[in-house]
């Protein structure tokens, strides 16, 4: 165990030292708004009461990678699978980098591969919540459109 700050945790993860699954990656990035404990308390505790968004993540396959849709994301489903017993897979013959240039309301995380994520959010969050900062592991550049 090793104790972190979520702006060194990513370094960590994108330097392959460590790894964690993309919704934690999402929520370190989220993280990286608050410079303190004490900050992200006080956050907390005023946003407590505004209630919370029941949702789940989509994955879109593509020929080159993922697409964790999220909701708000353009491509995120109106009827999501929560369950998982519909088996839906979404999937497209269209790369991650087409479907990023085209698109232009983002709530996401792009999935190279295991150790290479990206969080791409354009929408306002909910419940007075903070969206996370924009990160990515790679070189890719998709902002022109955000």
């Amino acid at each position: 165990f090793q104790w972190s700050s979520p702006p060194e945790a990513i370094e960590r993860f994108k330097s392959q030292e460590i790894w964690f699954p993309p919704p934690q990656f999402y929520e370190f990035c989220r993280l990286c708004n608050f410079s303190s404990l004490r900050e992200l308390q006080k956050f907390s505790s005023a946003r407590a009461l505004e209630g919370c968004e029941h949702w789940m993540p989509v994955m879109l396959s593509a020929p080159d990678g993922f697409i964790q849709l999220l909701p708000g994301d353009e491509l995120y489903p109106e009827d999501p699978d929560y369950t998982g017993e519909k088996k839906i897979i979404m999937s497209t013959d269209k790369k991650v980098e087409d479907l990023m240039k085209e698109g232009g309301v983002f709530h996401r995380i792009v999935i190279k591969n295991i150790n290479n994520l990206a969080v791409y959010v354009n929408i306002q969050a909910k419940y007075k919540h903070i969206n996370p900062m924009m990160m990515k592991c790679d070189d890719s550049d998709y902002n022109s459109r955000l």
